[in-house]
This record gives structure tokens, sequence and C-alpha cells, in this order.
């Protein structure tokens, strides 16, 4: 079966030209969704994705009413390929697994696309480690400040309960017990 996914991004926006080329393009079913298409969460897609089976092609009519990304484009088509199901985009031909030549183009996206993935993990590592030279901290900021411990630690050498500590420094008592 050929199933349909029609998106725009705003309530003023209609769908009625992507469903008169979905119709065209055979699709029994089409899904229609308006909402942005940065939104992570799409109920509508998720109902497509969901509903697919072997051997229905989803079909859209051009690439930016389905995916955010390239990595996001190749996520959708790795779903369709689990569920041993084809995707085919009217305005870009090469989008089409239901083709040798377009499952083979999809491979080079997606191997162009972990090399990106790649290329950024390994600028990220790079960038923190040279922050990390110049004394750049990671993490959450440190509750107390090497003054405020050495503080506590002689409060409860002078029998402060931890509890009362706690509270006047503002932080949990499992703090107090770790120093």
């Amino acid at each position: 079966m050929k199933i349909g996914y029609a998106r725009v991004s705003t309530n003023d926006q209609n769908l009625e030209n992507q469903i008169a080329l979905l119709k065209e393009a055979g699709c029994k079913e089409i899904f229609e969704e308006k909402i942005s298409g940065a939104k992570k969460s799409r109920p509508e897609l998720e109902k497509v994705l969901e509903k697919v089976r072997e051997d229905d092609t989803l079909i859209v009519c051009k690439l930016d009413r389905l995916a955010r990304s390239t990595h996001h484009l190749l996520e959708i088509v790795e779903t369709l390929r689990e569920k041993k199901a084809s995707f085919y985009s009217l305005g870009e031909p090469w989008a089409d697994t239901t083709s040798h030549a377009g499952k083979m183009i999809m491979t080079v996206f997606a191997g162009i696309s972990e090399f990106e993935r790649d290329l950024i993990r390994e600028r990220t590592s790079v960038g923190r480690e040279a922050a990390m030279k110049r004394g750049v901290r990671f993490g959450r900021p440190k509750k107390l400040s090497p003054e405020q411990k050495e503080l506590i630690l002689k409060l409860r050498e002078e029998g402060k309960s931890a509890t009362e500590l706690a509270k006047t420094f503002n932080v949990d008592r499992s703090t107090i017990y770790r120093l």
C-alpha cells in the first residue's frame, strides 16, 4: 500500500496541494499534520511509522515535509527498512528506496552523515581537552567553597550536627557527611 504523509508548519498554511499530489501518486491513506518540522515529537508521523507494514511505501511531496535533517531522514528510512517498507519523495526522485539506485544513494548519505557525526565528535573532544588545559571546569558547580568546607569540618569537631550544618550552608546532609 502507498501511504502519504503531508505536513505544513503553521495553521495558516494548507495541505491541499500536498494531498492532491499524494492522491495522484496513488496513496490510499494520507496522514496530515500541521506542526513545525523543528518539533521532535510529531504525532501523525509517529502514527504513520507505526502503521507502515512490509511492502508498503511511504510517500512525501518533498523531503523537508518529512525530516528535520539528513540524520533524521536516515533514521526514518532505517525504521522503514527494518519494517521491510520503502520510501519515496515526489520532489526528489533520487530519494527512492524502491529502486536499487535510490537505495545506493541513501546508503551514501548514511555514510556521509556518519562521517559528519564523527567529525563533530572529534572536534568536540579536541575543544573539551583544550578547555580543560586552560583550566575550564566541566560539570556542576561546587556547592561549597574550600573555606566553607574547612569551616564545616571545624564546626563538626565542635559538636555541631550534620543536620544543623546542612541547613546553615543550604546543602543536603549527605554533603556534610561526605566531608
